[in-house]
């Protein structure tokens, strides 16, 4: 038995379906944008995707974070990103410029720099990354393949398990819901790397979970109602598991928000990508998956498989 968070509800979801969908067309636009402009290479990119150095240093003493950041400049470096985890000392360097290979290597430049400036706070070099501006242009695309991919994969699958139009509603909203991320991060200036496209991916699968918990209900009350009306059959269902889609969001989302609080630095966007991403994945589920079967195949009779 599920915990009952709200109780019995009636709540005409189908019937709120075009205003869902100007809201999801403006959410899938500032996605689209943002797809283009990293396509292009104009969005602020991590070093994975544009190309630069990474470089982890671990000093004996606390270092300050103004004369570190005055070094880099010193030394040219003016775009640079700085990351001081206190515990440990370390500092993490992230230059987005790619290295010549007939100049010396931005890392040893950069530890050269740090050596002549902190003398008495002695550091070690933890860990260094050097990426190619071709290298990471293929990541890049690579990952946007991985998207792409995923979301095939996620339409046959469901297209097997259900109905090929609900394989296409729930990729649709699947998309809907990484684009809308996407677009966030881009109007916030967030940077974007692998880490992000890895929360992405995580999103997409929880997204995806959370829309075949209400098919399923659907599917089963189709069975038993084979003569009501489809919208009727989706709000009841949707409106049966109000209950259990919220109850698991909000478990979720307190684990995403105790990373994003404690997690530390190195996951603030992750984590941050997947509380906005729940949030979100929960609305598509509900306001987006559904409502596109229903607008595709209203007045007609569907022919739902039996449950595997």
């Amino acid at each position: 038995m599920g915990i009952e968070l709200l109780g019995k509800t009636n709540i005409n979801f189908i019937g709120m379906r075009k205003y869902a969908f100007i809201l999801s067309v403006i959410f899938v636009s500032m996605g689209i944008i943002a797809l283009v402009q990293i396509w292009r290479g104009q969005a602020n990119l991590g070093i994975d995707f544009a190309g630069g150095t990474a470089i982890q240093l671990k000093f004996e003493k606390p270092v300050q974070m103004e004369q570190a950041r005055k070094v880099l400049e010193t030394s040219g470096y003016h775009d640079s990103e700085l990351q001081h985890f206190t515990e440990g000392n370390k500092l993490l360097i992230q230059v987005k410029k790619p290295f010549e290979a007939r100049e010396a290597k931005v890392s040893d430049r950069i530890v050269a720099a740090f050596s002549g400036e902190f003398k008495e706070n002695k550091f070690i070099v933890e860990g260094t990354t050097e990426i190619g501006p071709k290298v990471g242009k293929s990541l890049r695309d690579d990952a946007l393949i991985a998207v792409v991919i995923s979301a095939i994969g996620m339409i046959i699958y469901l297209a097997w398990r259900f109905e090929f139009s609900f394989g296409v509603a729930a990729a649709a909203a699947t998309f809907h819901d990484v684009l809308t991320v996407m677009g966030l991060f881009l109007l916030l200036g967030k940077e974007i790397n692998l880490l992000l496209i890895t929360a992405l991916l995580t999103l997409a699968g929880y997204s995806l979970t959370d829309t075949v918990v209400i098919y399923d209900r659907i599917r089963e009350n189709l069975r038993l109602r084979p003569k009501d009306d489809l919208g009727v059959v989706m709000n009841s269902s949707i409106n049966e598991v109000l209950s259990r889609t919220i109850v698991t969001s909000v478990t979720v989302f307190l684990v995403c928000l105790a990373l994003f609080l404690f997690g530390g630095e190195v996951i603030h966007d992750f984590s941050f990508a997947l509380l906005f991403g729940i949030v979100v994945g929960t609305y598509s589920s509900i306001f987006v998956a559904s409502p596109i079967v229903y607008e595709w195949r209203k007045g007609q009779k569907i022919r739902i498989r039996t449950k595997r």
